[in-house]
């Protein structure tokens, strides 16, 4: 009888193959192959420690099983009978990880990601929620020990933000950062309210999978890139040296503008980060159109205009409109204690995968 571990095979024979052929002189000189190389063998670790793994409780399996048959001592018999059980419930446990390792993956999880909020309908306490949200973000990434870098940001006059970019590097960012992306609503009574009335406002929220040089190719001659100097509030310069950035992708009209340094190289570095990031996002979001309806649906390809979540203030509880579920503690959550909420987001998108590969 096939047995779901059967998978694992084929899986092991790849993998032995990426090794070797990583330790060719030809492969290991060329540098996008062994990108390339390097990001599906890290794919593929998982269902690698998996089957190894299996092969151990396997052995034992069967090394228990060949003891039974002799028979002989009572005392003996009993152990290894109350050891293969627990062999079994193990082996059962293992198959229930190797059902969720072999779900489509997806490919973008290991990346680092750029993050781009902005302030939605709320005036300034729609800048104050998006500065708070930058906030949480930033917090989370420190718990995690994640790298915080900001690429551009255009304050608001009461101290919160109209727009900040910033990216995020670490292991796994963009795997748990990507539940992130839609519109958040806040509803709570601004500290400018004199009369106590709860305001609802709303911040968007972009989350973008950081895309190198080998996964997006710009032609210089489609970039029109202009410098100037860096503007702070009311538009004044602040920076006596021109060195913000814009650039414009000329086939599509896409910009993006980077100010924050005080480097003109670093802004166009940055500036040509966010492109690459804008331009294999949206060639994502084309292959996705082109999948079936379910899978649309994946809460990782959530569209942004796509109202995901409630922040309620004054009952303390947030709302998360994908689960159907709350959690109480803003505070808490809001100083970047999100895995509880992004945790429940993994589980429901494991399980609507789940359901689908069954259906299908």
């Amino acid at each position: 009888m096939p047995s779901i571990f059967d998978k694992l095979d084929a899986v092991l024979t790849r993998y032995n193959e990426i090794e070797e052929a990583m330790g060719r002189p030809e492969v290991a000189t060329d540098f996008e192959q062994v990108q390339t190389l390097a990001r599906e063998r890290a794919s593929l670790e998982t269902l690698v420690d998996i089957a190894h793994r299996y092969r151990k409780l396997a052995d034992e399996q069967e090394d228990l099983n060949s003891l039974l048959q002799e028979g002989g001592d009572a005392e003996l018999t009993k152990m290894a009978k109350d050891e293969l059980e627990e062999t079994g419930k193990q082996i059962e446990q293992l198959a229930e990880k190797l059902k969720i390792a072999l779900l489509p993956k997806d490919p973008n999880d290991d990346r680092d990601v750029i993050v781009e909020i902005r302030s939605g309908a709320g005036g300034n306490e729609a800048s104050l929620f998006a500065s708070d949200l930058y906030r949480a973000y930033t917090r989370y990434a420190q718990l995690h020990h994640w790298q915080v870098d900001v690429m551009d940001s255009n304050p608001s006059d009461l101290g919160g933000f109209n727009k900040i970019v910033f990216e995020i590097q670490g292991k796994g960012a963009f795997s748990r950062l990507k539940y992130e992306r839609g519109v958040h609503r806040v509803q709570r009574v601004p500290d400018t309210e004199a009369q106590g009335r709860i305001h609802t406002s709303t911040a968007t929220v972009a989350v973008l999978a950081r895309a190198d040089e080998v996964d997006i190719k710009i032609s210089p001659d489609d970039l029109r890139i202009d410098i100037f100097h860096a503007g702070g509030h009311g538009g004044q310069n602040v920076n006596k040296v021109a060195t913000a950035v814009r650039i414009v992708y000329e086939p599509t009209g896409l910009t993006v503008v980077c100010q924050d340094e005080r480097s003109q190289y670093k802004n166009k570095t940055k500036a040509m980060a966010m492109l690459r990031a804008k331009l294999y996002d949206a060639e994502q979001e084309k292959i996705v159109a082109e999948r079936s309806e379910t899978r649309r649906a994946q809460v990782g390809n959530a569209d942004r205009s796509e109202k995901i979540r409630t922040y309620n203030y004054p009952q303390d509880r947030i709302t998360d409109h994908r689960v159907g579920t709350s959690f109480h503690g803003i505070p808490r959550i809001m100083d970047g204690e999100l895995d509880e909420l992004i945790d429940s987001l993994v589980v429901w998108e494991q399980e609507k995968l789940l359901a689908e590969t069954l259906a299908g």
